[in-house]
């Protein structure tokens, strides 16, 4: 009796040290994300300074991720979409043109869709959402449309493609 007590006391440990760990990284995960939509308003809405400004914070929140402690397969997929975040908000970051700004978020974009998928961390309802025109997707916080790709040019161009539910 005393051992299957011990062995649930230490599996009953195990599991909850995991699962904080886990919720520590969906917290630092739901920052990147936040990050990741400032970035989205300040295109959506023209304002190319701004969007430096918070691609700096979006590179920071990515460096801050406590990645190690992720299962293994989840670990690979972020790594790789991390690597393909930062190295697209250096670019976002070393440009004062906004076609170019916008077509790099398009990479951060892809590698947010792709992280978000495979990781599971979101706390709220995201929506992935595609423009036609621009032939490119991104993550929002809300159902209705707000285009980073073409700002106040076509605000409202593109639809829902996903709607994913919070974790």
């Amino acid at each position: 009796m005393k051992k299957i007590l011990g062995i649930v006391a230490i599996i009953t440990i195990a599991t909850t040290a995991l699962t904080y760990a886990q919720s520590k990284t969906d917290v630092a995960l739901n920052q990147v994300l936040t990050a990741y939509y400032d970035v989205k308003n300040a295109l959506a809405t023209d304002k190319k300074d701004l969007a430096i400004e918070k691609v700096k914070v979006l590179s920071a929140k990515v460096n801050a991720v406590n990645h190690k402690d992720l299962p293994a397969g989840q670990h690979k997929i972020f790594m790789d979409q991390a690597a393909i975040i930062k190295s697209k908000a250096a670019q976002l970051a070393g440009s004062n043109d906004i076609k170019t700004q916008r077509k790099a978020f398009e990479g951060i974009s892809y590698a947010m869709i792709k992280t978000l998928k495979g990781l599971k961390f979101n706390s709220q309802t995201v929506y992935v959402q595609h423009c036609p025109m621009a032939k490119a997707s991104w993550l929002n916080e809300k159902e209705n449309i707000e285009n980073p790709y073409y700002g106040s040019m076509m605000f409202d161009c593109g639809d829902v493609a996903e709607t994913i539910k919070s974790n």
